[in-house]
């Protein structure tokens, strides 16, 4: 059932993986949707095939003054990325249109089309934890919306179905986006201190957790059923078997109030449906035979994608594993530096990239990249490296040898890597 009201929303960062899922459900739902980016995300191909008006480039106004002045705007929804003295943000408040973050925006749209949240939260694991629940929920038959922070290869980033009793959010901490809410489920894959340019000390981050947890009413965070899978990856094992955890508290919940369609629910189906589970976009992403994107950018997420992938090379016969490593956030690097010394064992060879810079502290010195590599307990196959031809050459000499080759970036790197490598020709 739609509204019964109608919105106009102009949504500034829509195109980024938070965004661009939300304006994919506003669109669905029936809402007219357009907004800004600076450049073109993960999402804007999604967004260009709904007819949804993504204006890319200078965001310094105009566009939305323009919709303003053409049939208004209703709410002017932005990213936390987006600073108070922001040219759109400034406009929106002269012309006194609502303004808010994604939180209130997202909080109004599961109320209005009464929806339960099933929200997952965490440091790591989060993302596909969230993907593996649309994934199994789908595929059984299950009423369900959602909300996923990535590109899906076997579903829309963000869809309303017409009928859902559930939404399905990756709920981020950043800027204690998560705490807005008040969710029917909970799923906390892991916790390890994050984002220290919100979270001042590790204590108020686990606080943050603390509080999102006593709003919620059941949580899930531990599971057995990861013993019965067979996808590559103990850590990605760990996640599926979240994901039918909470498969399993929906279809009880559809089962109490009379809603459970006609299907196969047991435990066997669900395994045999999450072993199928393709992945999603930059996590352990495939591009070509042998060459893999993830967005993995703190110590533990990198044991854990590096785990994956020396599964991924056995199993496909590669000899080893080569990472190309884009640090994200100066200030972060600060706090995670000491983990990163035994990070990368156990792979052929890592290069190590310059810091990609975002909403840095100018006071704080910047890390360089042959300080990281002189910390690692195995230093000797890592160098430092710049996305360029010569790296271009060396991985593409790793590749005709027999490695896999892993990016491991939330920066530019990516879109360099696949401009480089996702046009080659499968062997």
């Amino acid at each position: 059932m739609r509204y019964n009201i109608f919105m106009r929303i102009f949504i500034s960062g829509i195109s980024g993986t938070a965004m661009g899922p939300l304006a994919l459900m506003a669109k669905k739902i029936g809402f007219e949707v357009f907004g800004t980016d600076l450049l073109e995300g993960a999402v804007t191909n999604e967004l260009v095939r709904e007819g949804i008006e993504a204006r890319i480039g200078e965001q310094d106004g105009k566009f939305l003054e323009e919709k303003f002045e053409n049939g208004g705007v209703d709410w002017f929804v932005y990213t936390s990325a987006l600073p108070d003295d922001h040219a759109e943000l400034q406009k929106a408040r002269e012309f006194g249109i609502k303004t808010s973050k994604r939180d209130e925006f997202i909080e109004f749209l599961r109320e209005r089309a009464s929806l339960k949240m099933i929200a997952v939260a965490g440091t790591h694991g989060k993302t596909t934890t969230t993907a593996g629940i649309v994934f199994l929920a789908t595929r059984l038959g299950l009423p369900v919306s959602w909300l996923v922070g990535t590109t899906l290869g076997f579903e829309e980033a963000g869809k309303y179905v017409e009928g859902s009793e559930f939404l399905i959010y990756e709920a981020d901490e950043y800027d204690r986006n998560f705490l807005y809410y008040h969710p029917f489920l909970s799923i906390i894959p892991s916790i390890s201190y994050d984002h220290p340019d919100i979270f001042p000390t590790e204590e108020d981050y686990k606080k943050a957790f603390e509080q999102f947890e006593s709003q919620s009413r059941k949580i899930i965070k531990t599971t057995e059923l990861d013993k019965k899978l067979s996808v590559s990856g103990k850590v990605r094992r760990f996640d599926l078997g979240l994901a039918i955890e909470a498969v399993r508290e929906m279809i009880a919940t559809l089962e109490n109030e009379g809603k459970l369609p006609e299907g196969d629910f047991s435990e066997e189906n669900m395994i045999q449906i999450a072993n199928q589970f393709p992945g999603v976009g930059r996590r352990m992403e495939r591009l070509t035979k042998g060459v893999y994107s993830d967005y993995a950018h703190h110590p533990e997420e990198i044991k854990s994608t590096i785990e994956i992938a020396k599964e991924e090379a056995e199993k496909d016969g590669f000899l080893g594993v080569v990472v190309v490593y884009e640090p994200h956030q100066n200030i972060r690097q600060h706090e995670v530096f000491s983990g990163y010394k035994d990070a990368f064992l156990g792979v052929e060879k890592v290069f190590w990239m310059p810091t990609f810079l975002t909403r840095e502290n100018p006071e704080l010195k910047i890390i360089e990249p042959k300080e990281f590599v002189e910390s690692l307990e195995n230093f000797e196959v890592a160098e430092t490296a710049e996305f360029n031809e010569e790296l271009y050459l060396k991985l593409k000499d790793y590749l005709e040898r027999g490695y896999l080759v892993l990016l491991m970036s939330a920066g530019p790197g990516d879109k360099w890597f696949r401009k480089h490598f996702s046009s080659m020709e499968e062997n």
